[in-house]
């Protein structure tokens, strides 16, 4: 517009500057036609040239006006109808979107008397949505798939066509579908999004790691979202081949772990790739950097056990590294106090396992104090007793994913095909119950521990001083002879340890008529001469 009014002024201010050279430049134009002479100025001349053309240009006007007016009328009818139809095509979209199907199926009635599908595609879109509300399912599934074979409308049949084949619970069809899309336009989220769980659920590691650097260069995936789900990919692939090609595995493992640092499964492959070629300084090595950033329980347990042929001791000793590594840590105080246990290092592990129940009210540390106590003294109401803590702590965390709790990381959902949807955390429907403060709890529960009660089919523990010998020990624990006069005196005074009495050996009872049942009567007023005669051992711990 502001050209056109350019244009004009310039036109405006050539004639006034031509007419002004005119003005300024008087003469005389003669014609001579027929006999006739015709004089005029050129002012005159100029003025007529120029309202001749001008009505020449009028003239011309008027008759293309005449001439193409029925054709204006026709367009401005039919733009007219046009305006009308996209005003109920917008409207039944709306309604559409709404869920209100009448107006959808009204509106998509009237559109198509007033567009042509043929030049407005959302004509199809329109009426497969009105019968997806209406429940006709068949009808809108030909629709997609009509709109599947124009290219200008293919992406938006097949997802139509996708998402009506998940509702229906074809998996294999709605795989299909979404790499048909995929094939065409890589850079759409759900198609992309779809071809790689069904790429990762049938193991085709390499297509979708393909595919996910496909999304990353259109930047449908930001960098750190697709940097973790290429390490997941990778470190599932690295799982799979980790009995077959550990060198392999190995090098997926590591990929995935500079992409992901604190990826705990990356880090147990990669060590385990490492054990197999007997390169214990490297395996310990990813595995230390790892614990680092996350002490895990799985993470412990590969460390410690590295090697089979460690002792109990050398393994200890590994837990303790870990521990320098993490102090202040549960997962390092429970490593520390499971090892210390295989040990038969009962002191340590007791301690260990105590402090971790201080930290943090779990089920396994308290079920690792039971199995202390069941190892160590063997009282099953002390064991009881940790038992019944370990119901009432916290649960232990444990790979979760949709309601899932696996016993292992796992790449992909097994409910929902989600690839990364495992977390190691507290499951929850286990949250449930009284949040008690694990210091306290822990204090509560050492404070109303039980004493310990020994049995004659259990032989305690015993610690063995290093300058005493082995003879000396077992002279100490061969059983005591006390007197019967004796006998009354240690029955009065309470003791703090637990005293069993013996019957005496059958050599030493006298001839008496034998009783009832071969035993003395149940009357408490009927004395037992024996007991008189004989002396009555005690075992004392």
């Amino acid at each position: 517009m502001i050209i056109r009014l350019f244009i004009f002024l310039l036109v405006v201010l050539g004639l006034g500057w031509g007419f002004s050279w005119i003005a300024d430049r008087p003469g005389l134009i003669s014609i001579t036609w027929q006999d006739h002479l015709i004089e005029t100025s050129i002012m005159v001349a100029a003025t007529m040239v120029v309202a001749l053309i001008a009505a020449v240009m009028i003239v011309w006007w008027v008759i293309g006006v005449i001439w193409t007016s029925p054709l204006s009328v026709r367009r401005y009818f039919r733009t007219r109808k046009r305006d009308r139809g996209y005003q109920a095509l917008s409207t039944g979209l709306i309604a559409a979107g709404a869920g209100n199907a009448v107006l959808a199926r009204k509106m998509s009635i009237r559109t198509r008397g007033l567009l042509s599908a043929d030049q407005e595609p959302l004509i199809h879109l329109l009426e497969a949505q009105a019968a997806l509300i209406e429940g006709r399912h068949a009808d809108a599934r030909a629709k997609f798939e009509q709109m599947a074979e124009d290219p200008e409308t293919r992406e938006l049949g097949l997802r139509g066509l996708y998402m009506e084949a998940r509702r229906l619970g074809a998996n294999e069809a709605a795989r299909q579908y979404a790499e048909k899309a995929v094939e065409h336009a890589p850079y759409l989220p759900w198609a992309a999004q779809a071809t790689l769980e069904s790429r990762s659920q049938s193991g085709r590691w390499d297509e979708a790691i393909q595919l996910l650097d496909q999304q990353r260069a259109a930047s449908v995936l930001e960098r750190g979202e697709a940097e973790r789900l290429k390490a997941i990919l990778l470190t599932a692939k690295a799982g799979e081949r980790l009995e077959g090609d550990p060198n392999g595995a190995r090098e997926d493992a590591k990929a995935a772990l500079k992409l992901a640092k604190g990826l705990v499964p990356a880090a147990i492959i990669a060590a385990k790739a490492y054990l197999r070629e007997d390169n214990i300084r490297k395996a310990a090595s990813i595995l230390e950097s790892a614990w680092k950033i996350e002490p895990h329980p799985d993470l412990g347990r590969t460390y410690v056990r590295a090697r089979s042929g460690d002792s109990t001791l050398d393994r200890l000793k590994r837990a303790e590294k870990l521990e320098a590594l993490r102090p202040n840590n549960i997962e390092s105080l429970l490593v520390v106090a499971q090892a210390a246990l295989d040990a038969q290092q009962f002191p340590k592990a007791r301690a260990k396992a105590e402090a971790a129940a201080r930290m943090q009210s779990r089920e396994a540390a308290y079920l690792l104090l039971a199995d202390i106590e069941e190892a160590e003294t063997g009282d099953q109401g002390r064991v009881r007793h940790w038992m019944a803590q370990a119901l009432r702590a916290g649960r232990d965390p444990a790979w979760v994913a949709d309601g899932i709790v696996s016993d292992k990381w796992l790449p992909l959902s097994p409910v929902t095909g989600r690839l990364d949807a495992f977390e190691w955390k507290v499951p929850f429907g286990q949250i449930e119950g009284p949040v008690e403060d694990g210091t306290l709890a822990a204090d509560e529960a050492i404070a109303t521990l039980p004493a310990i009660t020994i049995r004659e089919d259990v032989t305690p523990a015993v610690e063995t001083p290093e300058n005493e010998s082995i003879n000396q020990v077992v002279a100490d624990m061969q059983p005591v002879v006390v007197p019967q006069e004796d006998l009354a005196v240690a029955a009065k005074t309470p003791t703090a340890t637990n005293v069993t009495a013996e019957q005496p050996p059958e050599a030493e009872k006298q001839d008496e008529p034998v009783p009832f049942f071969g035993r003395p009567p149940d009357d408490p007023g009927v004395k037992d001469a024996s007991a008189e005669k004989s002396p009555t051992r005690l075992r004392l711990y």
